[in-house]
């Protein structure tokens, strides 16, 4: 495929065609060349959908509640697309959760797009290919993009830096786990929702991140705490109600705004560090310079850090 059939592709999902953004979705995760093309074709169309993160611990219901969140907008009538990251096969390097088979009430609803997105070895909780697959269906046209992240425990704060409304997923049995990890995850919350609300300890839940909200400081906003029942539907109108005043909130102030710049700045400069490494590491390949160190380290001639300031000191001659 050459630039020529990419415009193509991009021509036909500006149109509607859900194939071709299944295609271009293919192509920004496994042709680096081709990417760069089509992002550079489809950013102008970028900039309408709102986007949401939902992350939280495996097993709090996050999948069921992306589902039942879809079924809500799409009874008030918007169109969703949803990116569901799930770990990296160590064999295939694909995606090997496939959290389609959880939301395969709406996989035949043309107003649904799912997406299942392996981690591709990153570490906060999204892909990268995530945020080119949020643009691409931006630009298709979808009036909310909700992004489930892998649900690894602190490491799930890319989220922040992808979406306009973070919502942070526990449940009733997580006890003294939510204090243990509230300087992580949990202070990435612009809503915090309590699913499985049927189970014992569910009001010891809320208070403790009551508690935990006392203490911190975000600013105007407090966090609302939404209970939920996700496989009954119950409180999933309240969170989606929470959502549209969170984005009201970022709306009528300067924040969203704020979130632009920070968002581009963020993306430029992980996409720099990308190419960066990937050139580096290509030329050290091709000139044998990295066998050669490698080499130093495993016959205890150099450490491993040394290792890596040689290294980097290729990049200053530069």
């Amino acid at each position: 495929m050459d630039e020529d059939d990419v415009s193509v592709l991009v021509a036909s999902l500006l149109r509607g065609d859900r194939r071709a953004l299944a295609r271009l979705i293919t192509l920004v995760e496994n042709r680096p060349r081709l990417r760069d093309r089509i992002m550079s074709l489809i950013y102008p169309y970028t900039g309408n959908a709102y986007v949401i993160g939902i992350t939280g611990s495996p097993g709090s219901g996050k999948s069921t509640l992306v589902d039942k969140l879809t079924g809500e907008l799409r009874t008030r009538g918007k169109t969703v697309g949803i990116i569901a990251i799930d770990p990296t096969s160590p064999f295939t390097g694909g995606a090997i959760l496939g959290d389609r088979i959880r939301m395969l009430s709406k996989s035949t609803d043309e107003g649904v797009f799912i997406r299942s997105m392996s981690t591709r070895g990153s570490l906060g909780g999204l892909s990268r290919a995530a945020y080119d697959a949020i643009a691409l269906l931006d630009a298709f046209g979808k009036d909310f993009v909700i992004v489930e992240t892998v649900g690894t425990g602190q490491a799930e704060v890319d989220i922040v830096d992808a979406a306009y409304t973070s919502i942070v997923v526990v449940t009733p049995d997580m006890g003294d786990e939510i204090q243990a990890i509230k300087a992580g995850i949990l202070e990435i919350a612009d809503i915090f929702v309590v699913n499985k609300a049927d189970l014992e300890n569910v009001d010891a839940t809320v208070m403790a991140l009551q508690m935990m909200l006392d203490l911190s400081d975000k600013g105007d906003w407090r966090p609302p705490i939404i209970k939920t029942v996700a496989t009954k539907g119950v409180g999933v109108k309240e969170l989606l109600d929470a959502i549209e005043r969170h984005k009201a909130y970022i709306c009528e102030t300067d924040r969203i705004e704020k979130m632009h710049y920070k968002r581009s700045k963020v993306r430029i400069l992980e996409i720099v560090r990308s190419k960066l490494m990937d050139k580096l590491i290509r030329e050290l390949e091709n000139s044998g310079e990295l066998d050669r160190i490698v080499k130093c380290v495993v016959e205890k001639k150099m450490d491993p850090y040394s290792a890596a300031d040689e290294i980097l000191r290729k990049l200053d001659k530069k």
